[in-house]
């Protein structure tokens, strides 16, 4: 697994997919939501299959080699 990311966020939260969209590990919110409901993206270890759930700084996603460590921008 590769090393963790880094990817600031402006606001208190964000959703999961506009995360993995901002982070550019998906092409689009088609993707996203594909990834996500078919169980493939974990937030601090937990499979998450919803991609409205809220994402806040120090989160950890993982989507396939991808680590994806949130912070406050």
């Amino acid at each position: 697994m590769s090393d963790i990311r880094e990817v600031p966020i402006h606001d208190a939260a964000i959703r999961l997919g506009q995360l993995l969209k901002l982070a550019g590990v998906v092409q689009d919110g088609v993707m996203a939501r594909s990834v996500i409901e078919n169980g493939e993206v974990t937030v601090d270890d937990q499979v998450v299959t919803r991609r409205g759930v809220q994402v806040r700084p120090g989160s950890v996603v993982s989507y396939g080699d991808e680590r994806l460590r949130v912070t406050a921008g």
